[in-house]
């Protein structure tokens, strides 16, 4: 894909969630980083740019869309791994305190380098696995997000329990066909649908149905 085309796709992007200059080239200083650490380490599958754009970038902050942000203090990303969309969000809202959650060291390098280069503030990184957070860490986080890490019947263990998380509200990025397990039906507050590379996805809203924010 030449030169030209490329930069179309990223005027597109630009313009879609009203980015400022400063953020964008943000968003193009982050892109390259991945391309480089992914010829070191597997970050991710998605290599090129355009896909880059669309399937990391744009999903991650397609949820503006959907959510006033201006309302969320604090999010943590599950299983961030190349960092989304934790710090796609970061970059769009700079207001956010992000908590990335990630076990894998490499990984985790990557992220540090990320946060480090881009001089992105109030983002902190945990290597504990998603259990072990449950247990040892409390943090006043308003919003978690999951893409592509844990299944949801996992992720709702902030719901119960001792969790410390129990009024926070959980989003998790799903398919066009992913049904919810019976045991889900009742944290699942709405649902949106959205489409990026073409394809049909959606967001499922889980809240604790006792809580006060749940009723």
């Amino acid at each position: 894909m030449n030169i030209k085309t490329v930069e179309h796709i990223w005027t597109s992007l630009k313009n879609s969630f009203k980015l400022s200059d400063q953020q964008l080239e943000l968003l193009k200083e982050y892109a390259i980083l991945l391309q480089d650490w992914n010829k070191k380490i597997n970050v991710t599958a998605i290599e090129d740019t355009p896909s880059i754009i669309a399937s990391h970038f744009q999903d991650s902050i397609e949820l503006a869309h959907f959510l006033d942000f201006s309302r969320v203090h604090m999010i943590a990303d599950v299983g961030s791994g190349g960092g989304f969309p934790g710090l796609p969000l970061k970059i769009l809202f700079p207001h956010l305190k992000v908590v990335l959650i990630e076990v894998n060291h490499k990984k985790l390098r990557f992220l540090q380098s990320v946060v480090d280069q881009l001089q992105l503030h109030d983002v902190q990184l945990i290597d504990l696995d998603w259990r072990t957070f449950l247990r040892q860490i409390d943090l006043p986080i308003d919003l978690f997000l999951a893409r592509a890490s844990l299944q949801p019947v996992e992720l709702i263990r902030i719901f119960k329990g001792q969790s410390p998380y129990q009024q926070s509200r959980l989003i998790y990025w799903a398919s066009q066909h992913w049904q919810a397990d019976s045991k889900l039906q009742s944290y699942i507050k709405r649902e949106e649908c959205y489409e990026v590379g073409n394809k049909l996805r959606r967001y499922i809203f889980f809240e604790n149905g006792d809580s006060p924010a749940g009723r």
